[in-house]
């Protein structure tokens, strides 16, 4: 008889004895930035981002979400020496054979153009006659993934499946949200503010709300906002169960695992 595997313990971003006070978000994209920094703050992780802290973006050469994710986090914690959290996040559309996957952002060209990367794939279903909603699947993939300078990693991937509309509709989110309409849904992921994507709640009334704790009370160059005995008021857990966004439902797995209790 063969011994059962023992469970895997995963690291907490913030680990019960001690006070790690800043997250790098490996990202130069700002509206990456802006989901991942709403998703963070009911715990009072102070993040930063690679942007921010002038940090250079790897070549993106994996081969899968995960690959991608992997190569941004791990090199933003080497390069910082603070763990690093990092997605790659792109749009599969089953009538393109996958396509554009793991290369979304490269459809919208340098400038991240993405009114005319979506334009690219209208034009390409288009052409392969794909006008019915079963022949305009598609589905986002997020691979979330945080590393330490030491080299240890956890990983995390979400997903959420839809059908692809034209013309785009809505002006919230960013990249291929106008286009992509979640199963079950009426409004496109362009058309719903951040509560009803990701399940998050009203903006705080004030930031004091979701940072109770000023940077000053964290030792240096350890930063988060919150003390060792303080807990968020309410987890993303206990405001979307579930999840909605392919976003939110890897976090909700990195959550689970390294968030959870501290």
């Amino acid at each position: 008889m063969v011994d059962a595997e023992p469970p895997r313990t995963h690291r907490r971003i913030r680990p019960p004895s001690s006070v790690v006070c800043r997250l790098v978000i490996a990202t130069h994209n700002p509206g990456k930035l802006a989901e991942l920094r709403e998703l963070l703050a009911p715990y009072g992780i102070d993040a930063i981002s690679a942007g921010e802290m002038g940090l250079s973006e790897p070549a993106e050469v994996g081969t899968t979400f995960r690959d991608n994710a992997r190569l941004k986090a791990e090199a933003a914690a080497k390069a910082s020496g603070l763990p690093a959290v990092a997605d790659d996040t792109g749009l599969v559309v089953d009538a393109l054979g996958g396509a554009p996957g793991i290369h979304s952002a490269r459809w919208a060209g340098p400038d991240r153009n993405f009114r005319r990367a979506m334009e690219k794939i209208e034009d390409a279903l288009r052409e392969r006659g794909a006008g019915t909603p079963s022949q305009r699947q598609a589905h986002f993939v997020c691979a979330l993934c945080v590393a330490w300078p030491d080299g240890h990693v956890e990983e995390f991937e979400g997903r959420v499946d839809g059908t692809l509309v034209w013309p785009p509709r809505g002006d919230r989110g960013f990249g291929y949200d106008p286009m992509f309409l979640p199963d079950g849904h009426q409004r496109t992921f362009g058309e719903m503010g951040r509560e009803e994507k990701h399940g998050l709640p009203p903006p705080a009334r004030n930031q004091a709300e979701w940072f109770p704790v000023s940077r000053q009370d964290c030792a240096p160059h350890q930063r988060i906002g919150a003390r060792s005995d303080a807990k968020p008021a309410s987890t993303f857990a206990d405001r979307a169960p579930k999840g909605l966004s392919h976003r939110a439902r890897a976090f909700l797995k990195l959550e689970e695992a390294c968030l959870e209790q501290y």
